[in-house]
């Protein structure tokens, strides 16, 4: 199965979070870590990203979105 790795401007406006707040949460644990695709290039898994979203919808608390990121990257860790 192919993923969708998506760039910096695609999350900015899926999410509605600017780029700073994107690298702050990331920071915290409250967003899925970037992908590096080059030396100065980063991306995104859609699917993490949708996730993430679905789960400030449904009005997690900050501690299960960091929960549900580490579930996230565990994940994607065992795939590699």
């Amino acid at each position: 199965m192919s993923e969708k790795i998506l760039r910096l401007p695609e999350v900015k406006a899926l999410s509605g979070l600017s780029r700073s707040t994107i690298y702050l949460r990331m920071a915290e644990g409250l967003f899925p870590r970037a992908i590096a695709l080059g030396p100065r290039m980063i991306g995104f898994r859609e699917s993490e990203v949708a996730a993430v979203n679905a789960a400030r919808i449904r009005g997690v608390s900050d501690e299960e979105l960091r929960a549900l990121v580490a579930s996230l990257f565990a994940a994607r860790r065992g795939a590699a």
